[in-house]
């Protein structure tokens, strides 16, 4: 049915694999980082058991798409995402490295998940119900599932281990981790790129409702933005001419597998339910549309 079979796991014994995520394995190359982008996903922290083919390279295609469109704010740490540019050691496995894979510079990761809203969801939702805040902002009494908020808000978190939950922080919080000028220079950033990805997105038909953001320093000491920019894993995407506020929206992202999780008797613990392949396919459909409609690219 699909192109090329899903990637559950990269093995590549010459490399020094140095950390498997819920998604991507990243390989140590000395100076650089090769970081690969498998068909895993997850949900509420856990890893399924199920894949969705082509998923790691759609996640890969938007994030170069938007690192490049991103650096008049800031750089990031991408060398190349063309395999035949990379090292001697990855050439075996240039079939599994296309279109999924990307080397990059080291980068030291702030302790910090840059998480911006512009519309009220998710555990911004839930905080909300309960004092009117998130992340300790206050936000105007009266507001529904969904609602668009006044203006975009720094909701941060912090970065738990994998099978962990974030908790959300205060921003006075991410002062007293980092220091003052990087918080700011933090907040301000995530701010600015979510409003640049926001106005593209929203002329292509896409609410950008909430996203996450990375940063690190390089050796050097300069900021860059790292690991994965404004996609259907690290977002909320809901179809412009869909939204209708009051309630949970239709998705371009993964909640649509969430919300189906939802639906069945499981604790949110492993080990997860097994993923019926209607909802492979339609999870895969929504990431690939997501795609096409940000990059204009129609396959992978």
């Amino acid at each position: 049915m699909y192109m090329n079979k899903p990637m559950d796991k990269t093995h590549f014994p010459e490399m020094n694999l140095l950390y498997r995520g819920k998604v991507r394995d990243i390989y140590d190359l000395n100076d650089k980082l090769l970081i690969v982008t498998s068909d895993r996903i997850s949900a509420f922290d856990v890893v399924m058991n199920n894949t969705i083919p082509d998923k790691g390279k759609v996640l890969t295609q938007i994030s170069l798409f938007w690192f490049e469109k991103m650096q008049s704010i800031i750089p990031n740490h991408l060398i190349t995402a063309d395999v035949a540019q990379m090292p001697d050691i990855c050439q075996p496995y240039a079939s599994n490295l296309e279109n999924r894979s990307m080397l990059v510079k080291k980068a030291k990761p702030l302790p910090v998940e840059c998480v911006v809203r512009g519309y009220i969801s998710g555990s911004g939702w839930k905080s909300y119900q309960n004092d009117s805040t998130i992340c300790g902002i206050q936000l105007p009494k009266g507001l529904k599932q969904s609602d668009e908020l006044p203006e975009p808000i720094f909701t941060p978190s912090t970065k738990a281990e994998q099978g962990e939950h974030d908790e959300n922080i205060t921003f006075e919080t991410v002062v007293n981790m980092i220091g003052k000028d990087s918080a700011e220079k933090i907040k301000d950033l995530s701010l600015e790129i979510y409003q640049e990805g926001r106005r593209w997105a929203n002329e292509k038909g896409i609410i950008i409702a909430d996203t996450k953001f990375e940063f690190g320093f390089l050796d050097n000491g300069e900021l860059v933005l790292i690991d994965e920019v404004l996609t259907p894993d690290s977002s909320r995407f809901w179809p412009k001419d869909q939204y209708q506020p009051g309630g949970p929206q239709v998705s371009f992202d993964k909640q649509f597998m969430r919300d189906h999780l939802e639906q069945l008797d499981w604790n949110k613990q492993p080990p997860p339910p097994e993923l019926s392949q209607e909802i492979i396919d339609k999870t895969r459909e929504k990431y690939i549309e997501a795609l096409t409609r940000l990059t204009g690219m129609t396959n992978v």
